[in-house]
């Protein structure tokens, strides 16, 4: 059956039958997880409405729900051999490699809604949202069992900025708390702590900044660290690596791969060839829109020259398009200060969205958003697509 029938039809039926339940994007989020898994039990909703929703598709059994995901780029692996869980998703930079060595995700969470758009025109899933409605206090050890289900790989991109020299700087200035003192993002490591001692998968991938090792003396890594050793008795190997010869921009990113049975020890691939150029990722001729004003150009030749007389606060220069671009970040689209390309006769340029997709390792069939500020945001906030193929290429499941 075509997704968009079977998906319109158990919408329907739903939102007559139990319209005071769900909102739009968590029934989204329900329906799609249970198309992609139709042996699981619905997320949220019980076996009679699994057995109601089966006979809307008009089949006899949930092995003949048979679904046509082929409007999507990235479908699910028929040939599965292992199941994962993509939590903090983003736009899908850990689903992307895991699902291509034979996984196939069972639950996703991402909180931002544009990204929740993003991930499902590519891999026909809607996100579900705030991980916490499913692990805050009030979510019992055993409900959260029904809610999230078995898998061997709990992939996590935990949020960053209560980390990250930015975040660190900007909660700073402000006199917020930042890293496990942070009350809203800091803390949500350990929402990833709780799903992992009570369902168990065989391996943890997490991804955070780089700073993330240095942050507090280093006393947040440790705490990181022990609380996945000694509370969850996994094993743990951790490792930062540069981008910079799998896409052409320096993104240095701390992963850390922990084995449920401490006598595996992983090996972090060695990733250390030629930088490559930004030049090999740029379009021959982007829109006149990417051209940045004379205004923000001056602007920022103006803040340049002022910082570097103090010696302190951002710089802009056009980048070397022989070498790899800087790192690029979730508020580039603002004034594309990391990364201004060079162009004869004319302001430089910002990078478009789908430059940016290139340097984050992305498909050229990956579907971009439909506008550019979320995806200037987005892509700032992936993960490298082809790191994490790196990784991942190396478990032992």
């Amino acid at each position: 059956m075509h997704f968009d029938i079977a998906l319109g039809r158990i919408f329907d039926f739903y939102k007559k039958n139990n319209s005071d339940k769900l909102d739009d994007i968590t029934l989204y989020a329900v329906i799609t997880h249970w198309l992609q898994n139709p042996i699981s039990v619905p997320i949220f909703l019980s076996n009679k409405d699994k057995q109601e929703w089966i006979k809307i598709l008009n089949v006899n059994s949930d092995k003949d729900v048979i679904i046509d995901f082929s409007q999507f780029p990235f479908l699910p692996n028929p040939k599965s051999h292992f199941n994962f869980i993509d939590l903090f998703a983003g736009i899908g930079g850990f689903r992307l490699p895991l699902q291509e060595i034979g996984g196939r995700c069972v639950f996703t969470s991402e909180w931002d809604k544009a990204a929740q758009s993003t991930y499902f025109k590519n891999f026909g899933e809607y996100p579900f949202g705030d991980i916490r409605k499913f692990t805050n206090e009030n979510i019992s050890d055993a409900d959260l069992k029904k809610l999230i289900p078995k898998h061997d790989v709990l992939a996590a991109g935990f949020p960053c900025q209560p980390f990250s020299h930015a975040g660190v700087s900007a909660r700073g200035s402000l006199g917020l708390k930042h890293g496990f003192e942070d009350e809203i993002q800091g803390t949500l490591f350990f929402d990833v702590v709780r799903i992992a001692k009570i369902m168990r998968p065989s391996v943890l991938l997490l991804e955070n900044v780089r700073n993330l090792k240095s942050h507090d003396n280093g006393k947040t890594f440790e705490v990181i660290k022990k609380t996945i050793t000694d509370h969850l008795g996994y094993s743990f190997e951790d490792s930062i690596i540069d981008s910079s010869s799998l896409v052409p921009q320096r993104r240095k990113r701390c992963f850390m791969v922990c084995y449920r049975d401490k006598n595996k020890k992983f090996e972090f691939p060695k990733i250390d060839g030629k930088p490559l150029a930004l030049k090999s990722i740029l379009e021959t001729n982007p829109l006149s829109k990417y051209t940045i004003s004379d205004k923000l150009w001056a602007g920022h030749q103006r803040r340049t020259a002022n910082n570097l007389e103090r010696g302190t606060g951002f710089t802009a220069f056009t980048a070397d398009i022989e070498k790899p671009s800087n790192t690029i970040v979730a508020r580039y689209g603002k004034d594309g200060k990391e990364c201004l390309i060079p162009q004869e006769g004319k302001n430089p340029r910002k990078l478009t969205p789908r430059e940016c997709a290139r340097l984050l390792g992305f498909p050229e069939n990956f579907i971009l958003p439909d506008s550019d500020a979320p995806s200037y945001k987005q892509f700032g906030n992936s993960v490298v697509v082809p790191v994490v193929k790196e990784i991942v290429k190396q478990f032992d499941i």
